[in-house]
C-alpha cells in the first residue's frame, strides 16, 4: 500500500456529511466544527454527547437511514455506523461521486484516514501511523505535550510572539507552570526572572536567550522595579520577545499590574499567564486546605513585607484577628513574633493553631506546627527561613488530622 498524501483542509462552511451516531461520530464530529465545517449527520439514533450539539444547533440531524443521495453536495463523508454493509455503501457512493471518504470500519477499503490531530497555539499536528489509530494517538500525545512543554523547539517560526508576556511560574516545583507559560517560555529571546521564579525551567532555555536576573534578595542585592520596567520595554522596543517569570501568580503580590502599566504606556502589547499561586498551593503541597466544610469558609492572603506596627501597613490586623478565617501569611517568618503578637492582642485565641512551610513543593520542602504563643519561638529554634508560607487557623488541624488518618492506613 502506498504512503498517504497529508493534506490539511480547510472546512469552514462546507458540508461534511456524518454517517452514524455512535461513539466514533461523537469522536470525530467536535474536530469537524472545530474546523468550521458545515455537518449533516445521518443516523436513527445518537449519543447524548451529540444529542447536545443537535440541541446547540451546531450539527444538523436527518433521523433517519442511510440513503443514496446523501453524498450530494458534500466535500468530505465519514461512514461511522456500526453495520459494514451500511459503510460500504455510503463509500461506494462517495467515490463514485469523487468525494473523499473515511470509513471507520475497514482502513483498507477507506480512501481516507482520519489522523490523529491536536493542536497547540496555531501548530497543528496530524499522525496516521499507517491507520492505526491508537499508535497514532500514542505518537500525537507525545509530539503535542512536547510541543506544550517547549521539549520541541518552536521558537523558529513566521509569527513568533511579540512583546512581553508576565508569567506566573507557579510555587516553586517547575512541574507546577502553567503549560501556557512553558510554551511561551520557549519561545522567549529574553527572560527577565525573578529570585522566587522555578530556576529548573531556565536550565533548559537555548543558549542565544537572554537571561536577565531580577532577584530581590530580602536585605541584599536589588534590582529596582523601575528599572525592571526599563528592561521590559527596552529588550521589547527591540523587537524581541520578553517573558518576566516570576513565582506564583504574577497579580499576586508580584508587581504585574505595575510592569503592565509600564508596557502599555509605552505601546508595548502584553500577555498575562496566570500561575498557580504559593497562597494556595503551598499549604496545600502540605495537606492543609485553606478552606473547610464547617471549620473555614473564607481565606485572607497577606503580605507581611513590614511588620503589624510599621506606619507603612495598609492591613487591618485588628479586623483579620476578629475574622474566623484562615490567614495565609506571605513573607511573614522574620516578623512572626510581631505578628502572633498583634493577633492574640486583638482577640485571636493563643491557641490558634500555625503552620509554616519553607522551601514549599521543593524537594526541600519541611514544615512546623505550634500555635500563636509558640510559633516564633519554634521558628527560631527550627532555623525556618524565607521564602515561607505561614497559614493561621483551624484548617491547620484538618491538615494534622489528615496526616494522622494516612499514617493509619498505610501498612
Amino acid at each position: 500500500m502506498s504512503s498517504p498524501y497529508l493534506l490539511g483542509l480547510r472546512l469552514d462552511g462546507r458540508r461534511v456529511l456524518v454517517v452514524g451516531g455512535g461513539r466514533v461520530a461523537q469522536r470525530r464530529v467536535p474536530t469537524l466544527l472545530d474546523a468550521g465545517a458545515s455537518i449533516t449527520l445521518v443516523s436513527p439514533s445518537v449519543t447524548p454527547a451529540l444529542d447536545d450539539l443537535i440541541a446547540d444547533g451546531a450539527i444538523t440531524w436527518e433521523r433517519r437511514a442511510y440513503q443514496v443521495g446523501d453524498c450530494d453536495g458534500a466535500w468530505l463523508v465519514q461512514a461511522c455506523t456500526s453495520d459494514r454493509a451500511v459503510n460500504a455503501a455510503v463509500a461506494a457512493e462517495a467515490e463514485a461521486k469523487r468525494v473523499w471518504c473515511v470509513r471507520a470500519d475497514d482502513r483498507d477499503a477507506s480512501a481516507a484516514w482520519t489522523p490523529a490531530s491536536g493542536r497547540v497555539d496555531e501548530i497543528s499536528v496530524a499522525v496516521t501511523a499507517g491507520g492505526d489509530p491508537r499508535r497514532a494517538a500514542g505518537i500525537r500525545d507525545a509530539v503535542v505535550d512536547a510541543l506544550r512543554d517547549g521539549t520541541v523547539d518552536a521558537r523558529r517560526n513566521r509569527t513568533k510572539p511579540v512583546g512581553v508576556a508576565l508569567v506566573g511560574g507557579g510555587p516553586g516545583d517547575p512541574a507546577l507552570i502553567t503549560v501556557r507559560g512553558r510554551q511561551l517560555l520557549a519561545q522567549a529571546d529574553v527572560v527577565v526572572a525573578d529570585r522566587l521564579a522555578p530556576r529548573a525551567l531556565l536550565d533548559e532555555l537555548a543558549p542565544d536567550v537572554e537571561l536577565i536576573d531580577a532577584a530581590k534578595i530580602p536585605y541584599g542585592r536589588y534590582l529596582a522595579q523601575e528599572k525592571i520596567n526599563e528592561l521590559l520595554v527596552e529588550h521589547a522596543r527591540r523587537g524581541r520577545f520578553v517573558v518576566r517569570l516570576k513565582g506564583g501568580d504574577p497579580f499576586v503580590f508580584g508587581r504585574g499590574g505595575e510592569e503592565m502599566l509600564a508596557c502599555a504606556r509605552a505601546g508595548i502589547p502584553v500577555v498575562v499567564v496566570p500561575g498557580v499561586t504559593s497562597a494556595v498551593a503551598v499549604p496545600a503541597a502540605e495537606g492543609v486546605p485553606v478552606t473547610h466544610r464547617g471549620v473555614s469558609q473564607e481565606f485572607h492572603v497577606i503580605s507581611v513585607h513590614v511588620a503589624p506596627d510599621d506606619p507603612k501597613s495598609t492591613v487591618d490586623w485588628p479586623g483579620l484577628a476578629r475574622s474566623p478565617g484562615t490567614l495565609v501569611l506571605l513573607m511573614a517568618v522574620e516578623r512572626i513574633a510581631a505578628i502572633a503578637h498583634t493577633l492574640i492582642r486583638e482577640g485571636r485565641s493563643p491557641e490558634t493553631p500555625v503552620m509554616v512551610v519553607q522551601d514549599g513543593t521543593l524537594p526541600t520542602q519541611r514544615a512546623l506546627y505550634a500555635d500563636l504563643t509558640t510559633v516564633a519561638e519554634r521558628v527560631i529554634a527550627a532555623g525556618t527561613r524565607p521564602p515561607a508560607i505561614v497559614v493561621v487557623g483551624d484548617v491547620v488541624r484538618v491538615g494534622q488530622e489528615i496526616k494522622m488518618v494516612r499514617a493509619e492506613r498505610v501498612p
